[in-house]
């Protein structure tokens, strides 16, 4: 009986009105822009050189147009020359590149990536071409493209810590039952680094990050040894827009050049890396063959990966 008198008076309860929703926090970007118009432009001019293997004409043309492009943005520039011996047990020369924002800070940061391009192309799907060079647009060209544009940026802001970009050499020379003979460059540069006892609160290598539809997910070795980076790279990535290229699963263990700058030089290291489902190999399909062209690049690819790179820098503090 109360249920109904009370449900059916006259007298109407005054309404409250409705709350708005609390309004999502606003993404707060703290470093420079990044241009992926300029990061394709860098692939398109190292492509340009031809092959980059160690050793060829084209090899030394790219070398000395990275130095003099990095000294146009970079603090310091150093030239690390050196020598590996090839699986063959040929002795190569190779050249390291080092470029250096605030080179007498302590607290640093470290970014990679592998410059030469691959002497044969043993994947391609034409057996005829498994020893033809590869132009290596993406598998090599990419990652230093990310780091020039990097490098450009912070030419017009600086941050606050320490960051090195490093292009190795000879990362592509190896042969799969041959151990320890891809990546001779970081194993060099880790035994022997630019500066004496170098240190980096922590390594992020850039290997294949360039393709249209990309996927990056946890690379094995990564996970093991900095995993915290990798989360702070990825949450980025994804509060950004990028959320169609990071993905939250763990892939399989890769011996690149983040492997020797943790196990030779005690850095804690990372790999961002394609991965693709659709191969038996893991990788893209363009992988190891002559198909690895400018193609295959996509800008938004660049920007996905260089964007939410920058921001992590800006926002560590020394």
């Amino acid at each position: 009986m109360a249920l109904v008198l009370v449900s059916c008076g006259d007298d109407k309860p005054a309404t409250k009105a409705a709350e708005p929703a609390p309004a999502a926090p606003v993404f707060q970007k703290k470093s420079p822009a990044f241009n992926a118009d300029s990061a394709y432009i860098f692939v398109e001019k190292q492509v340009g050189f031809g092959h980059r293997f160690p050793g060829s004409k084209g090899h030394k043309a790219c070398a000395d147009w990275m130095q003099k492009t990095f000294e146009l943005y970079a603090d310091k520039v150093y030239n690390q020359e050196g020598e590996a011996k090839n699986w063959d047990g040929k002795t190569i020369k190779l050249r390291n590149i080092i470029a250096s924002f605030n080179p007498d800070a302590k607290e640093r940061i470290m970014i990679s990536a592998h410059w030469d391009s691959r002497p044969y192309a043993d994947h391609d799907p034409e057996p005829g071409n498994h020893n033809t060079p590869i132009l290596a647009a993406d598998d090599g060209g990419s990652g230093i493209a990310v780091m020039l544009e990097m490098a450009r940026a912070m030419a017009v802001s600086k941050p606050s810590i320490g960051v090195d970009f490093v292009c190795f050499d000879a990362e592509d020379l190896g042969k799969p039952d041959y151990e320890d003979s891809y990546c001779l460059g970081s194993q060099y540069w880790a035994r022997k680094p630019h500066v004496p006892d170098y240190k980096a609160r922590y390594a992020v290598n850039l290997d294949m990050v360039g393709a249209k539809g990309a996927r990056f997910v946890w690379e094995g070795f990564s996970v093991r040894n900095a995993e915290n980076v990798l989360r702070k790279i990825w949450d980025l990535g994804v509060q950004m827009g990028y959320s169609n290229y990071y993905f939250y699963y763990q892939g399989g263990a890769i011996t690149d050049d983040h492997y020797y700058v943790t196990k030779l030089r005690g850095i804690p290291a990372v790999d961002i890396i394609h991965f693709s489902e659709s191969t038996p190999s893991g990788f893209p399909a363009h992988w190891h063959t002559l198909g690895d062209n400018m193609a295959v690049i996509d800008r938004q690819t660049l920007k996905a990966v260089g964007e939410p790179l920058l921001e992590v820098i800006y926002r560590e503090q020394p």
